[in-house]
């Protein structure tokens, strides 16, 4: 009788995710500024009470928008401009596309909870590398290096 034949996911390392993250940081980061900057003027280098305010409260109109980047590009490709450019991708346990509601969860860690994500992450979820939101979506961000071939025998193995 001859064993069956397994897919193997490799895992993506975090340092790879971290380098990831930080692509799509700086564009989203850019985008943001950018929008700022239109909406409340030049900074003319004085603490005025309008640059105070909109520095304060751009917090959430930020996380709103790495949000929906994330979860818009991640629902459709699997991948951000980050993960693009070093070869991973989003996907579900199995390394098919992750359903709407694994990559919202997975975004809304990423968008508004990353710190605490990523540390219980690292505590709980080490095996797969997963952060708590991608634990609680059923979601791995992988290297691009997967058969297509019999996903129900997979392997995992760490990059």
């Amino acid at each position: 009788m001859s064993e069956p034949e397994f897919s193997e996911i490799v895992i993506a390392k975090w340092s790879d995710r971290f380098f990831a993250w930080l692509i799509d940081f700086c564009v989203i980061s850019t985008i943001s500024l950018l929008i700022i900057f239109s909406v409340f003027g030049t900074i003319d280098y004085e603490l005025s009470e309008k640059w105070i305010w909109a520095e304060t409260t751009q917090f959430i109109p930020t996380s709103i928008v790495f949000f929906a980047y994330w979860t818009i590009l991640e629902y459709k490709t699997g991948q951000t401009v980050g993960k693009k450019i070093l070869n991973l991708k989003l996907t579900d346990k199995y390394g098919k596309s992750p359903d709407w509601k694994g990559v919202m969860i997975s975004s809304f860690g990423k968008a508004f909870l990353l710190p605490i994500d990523v540390v219980f992450g690292w505590f709980f979820t080490n095996e797969n590398r997963q952060r708590i939101f991608n634990k609680i979506g059923d979601t791995l961000v992988i290297k691009i290096k997967i058969t297509e071939e019999n996903k129900e025998n997979t392997k995992y193995k760490k990059d």
